[in-house]
This record gives C-alpha cells, sequence and structure tokens, in this order.
C-alpha cells in the first residue's frame, strides 16, 4: 500500500541513471508488485494467485505440456483441495459454491456452463485456505477451458454429469466430510478423462491456447 518514490528519488538515492529506475520499475510492475492508481502514481501491492498464475500458464504452453500431464497433476491436487476445503470451509465458501451450482443448472449456453465448472473447482481451492494449494492448481485449472468446451460440445451429456459430481462434492463440504469430498473429486477427474476419450480427444497432445 505504500506509495513508490518518483524515478528522480530512486534515482538519487541508489545513484543510477534514471532509464535504469525505469526499467527495474518496469520489470517490478510485470510481476504485480506494482500498481498504478491515481493517475500514474505506483504503489506497492501484494500479488494474488490470479496475478501469479498466467505466467505459469504461459510456461505451460511454451513447453507443450500435454493434457496428460496436466490431467495427471490434477488427478492429485482437485481431491486434496476437496479434502482440505471439507475441513476448513467457511460459511462464506459454501454460499458462493451454492451460488455456482445454482447458476450452472440454470445456464443453457456451453462456454458460460465451462466458465462456471472452472470457478466451482477454483471455489473448492479457495475454501482449502491453503494458499501452496491455491497457488499450485490455479494455472492448471485455468488450462482445462478449450478442452471443456470441446468436451461440452460433444457429448451433450457432460453438463448433467458435471452437475451431479458438483452436487456431491458440495455435499460432503457441506457435511465436513472429508473422504467423501475427494473420493468424489477423483470420480469426477476420472469422468472427465472418460469424457476426453468419448470425444475422440488426444491426450498426447500439447494443451490449447485458453481463449
Amino acid at each position: 500500500g505504500s506509495a513508490l518514490p518518483t524515478e528522480q528519488e530512486l534515482s538519487e538515492r541508489f545513484g543510477v541513471h534514471r532509464s535504469t529506475v525505469r526499467e527495474a520499475i518496469r520489470q517490478v510492475e510485470q510481476e504485480g508488485l506494482l500498481q498504478r492508481r491515481e493517475g500514474r502514481r505506483l504503489f506497492v501491492c501484494l500479488p494474488g494467485v490470479h496475478d501469479l498464475a498466467p505466467r505459469a500458464t504461459r510456461l505451460l504452453l511454451l513447453h507443450q505440456a500435454t493434457f496428460q500431464e496436466l490431467w495427471d497433476v490434477a488427478l492429485a491436487l482437485e481431491p486434496l483441495a476437496a479434502r482440505l476445503a471439507a475441513q476448513q470451509r467457511s460459511d462464506d465458501d459454501l454460499a458462493l459454491l451454492d451460488a455456482n451450482q445454482a447458476a450452472s443448472r440454470r445456464e443453457k449456453k456451453a462456454a458460460r456452463q465451462v466458465a462456471l465448472d472452472m470457478e466451482f473447482h477454483a471455489l473448492v481451492g479457495r475454501a482449502s485456505h491453503n494458499r501452496a494449494l491455491m497457488l499450485a492448481r490455479e494455472p492448471v485449472g485455468l488450462l482445462y477451458s478449450p478442452t471443456l468446451q470441446d468436451i461440452f460440445k460433444r457429448l451433450p451429456q457432460a453438463h448433467a454429469r458435471n452437475l451431479e459430481a458438483h452436487g456431491h462434492i458440495l455435499a460432503a463440504l457441506r457435511g465436513r466430510d472429508a473422504e467423501v469430498a475427494a473420493e468424489w473429486t477423483r470420480k469426477h477427474m476420472v469422468d472427465f478423462q472418460r469424457g476426453f476419450a468419448m470425444a475422440g480427444l488426444d491426450m498426447s497432445q500439447p494443451i490449447a491456447q485458453p481463449n
């Protein structure tokens, strides 16, 4: 929340040229550690999960990680997130998940259904209140979007199956049943893999760029 000194002040303090200070500020701002407010004034800020995750996502795309690699990680992280969420969730977390589930039941458009599905898993991750886990799962979660859209377009039953699994997971979180929450999430991930195969998609291919 502190305001950053001006370029001139920083230049004088560190004994370097203003162009050096300007380049350093640009790099730190790109890392999400500075935020422009009140016109052009820069303030120090703490980057959140959403600020950091896109950078990891870009790296996964550049390294041409496959969906199989992505799914292997998700199969470990998503049940863990559900297990911790069952133990740590708050009433506010449940309210957000309830709202998500209600919106998903009403939604008819595939693109929006996919967005709500991704939001559900992100909300479960946040309900774990484990910052290391949230930071680990968010980049993986962001890359589901293109594949999910393909599955939802090719398999009309996918949305109903998603809703059913989310309902069981949410009920387990409400009852603070960590084992059931983790197991239903594992089943949900395995079902997702099955849908991938039924849709005729190749898990060995590099993941696609999200829209």
